[in-house]
């Protein structure tokens, strides 16, 4: 009885915390359907009392929304291939091969994820600028094409694969990339699955680099374009709803798609050694 009751409690909890977290993004959903200056009133409506669809016409008229989404969807979407394949060849290398300073320098990479990400900003905009890459994808790019997350998640979970499937595979003759490639790979894929979302979601919402590095409006990214909105029409409320429910759609239509791989790469990813 004891143990219903707690499962009752906390089934109820867990209702209450995400009715909490949906209730924001219904009402931004909701508010940019709204007519201009009814999101402002207070207390704030829930529905609107008039649907319209003039704000999402207006996204296209007055902002580059289609080449903003473009731009974001170029970026996240190299970013997000490249570095799932690099970061599971780096994570097979550590978690398989023994060289020498394997562990010192597996040791050096984590320690590097204690550094905010801002403190390297400035002098990896000066290689890039340096390199003639400001103010093109190349730039937006490359800070994204490994991270030291990717690394270990991929790593933890590869540690876990039987060293003599590899052993076989070498028997039968196959390479080291032949290895990687048809022994490793699928045996990956809830990992690679759950890392290529983080990734993707990481890039797609990703705001203060694109600010940095892209000069040209043309070159913006949706989060970019978004905040310019701010500036433009500051009391236009309803407009800025309109626009981050464009930028949200992306990312959920994609957590839905993969959401049963996701779940299930966190719930085998992480394994002590």
């Amino acid at each position: 009885m004891r143990r219903k009751i707690t499962s009752i409690a906390l089934n109820i909890g867990l209702f209450l915390v995400g009715v909490t977290a949906i209730i924001p993004v219904l009402w931004m959903v909701s508010a940019s359907f709204m007519a201009t200056g009814e999101a402002g009133s207070f207390p704030p409506p829930m529905l609107p009392k008039h649907p319209t669809f003039e704000h999402y016409i207006a996204l296209t008229q007055r902002l580059s929304m289609m080449r903003y989404f473009l731009n974001s969807f170029i970026i996240a979407g190299t970013v997000t291939l490249v570095s799932t394949i690099l970061n599971s060849m780096a994570g097979f290398a550590f978690a398989k091969y023994h060289f020498k300073g394997r562990d010192r320098l597996f040791s050096t990479l984590l320690s590097g994820m204690i550094i905010p990400a801002q403190v390297t900003m400035l002098p990896l905009f000066l290689m890039l600028k340096t390199m003639g890459f400001v103010n093109t994808y190349v730039g937006a790019i490359i800070p994204g094409l490994a991270s030291i997350f990717g690394i270990f998640l991929i790593r933890q979970f590869v540690l876990a694969i039987p060293d003599s499937f590899i052993e076989a595979a070498r028997m039968d003759g196959g390479s080291e990339f032949r290895i990687y490639r048809t022994v490793i790979l699928p045996l990956c894929k809830p990992i690679l699955y759950t890392l290529a979302l983080f990734t993707f979601m990481g890039t797609w919402n990703d705001f203060m680099w694109p600010l940095i590095i892209m000069t040209d409006q043309s070159n913006y990214t949706l989060q970019v374009g978004l905040a310019s909105l701010m500036g433009e029409h500051v009391l236009d409320l309803e407009l800025m709803m309109a626009g981050s429910v464009v930028t949200i759609i992306p990312v959920l239509l994609l957590f839905l798609v993969f959401q049963r791989h996701y779940v299930r790469g966190i719930m085998v990813g992480g394994v002590k050694e």
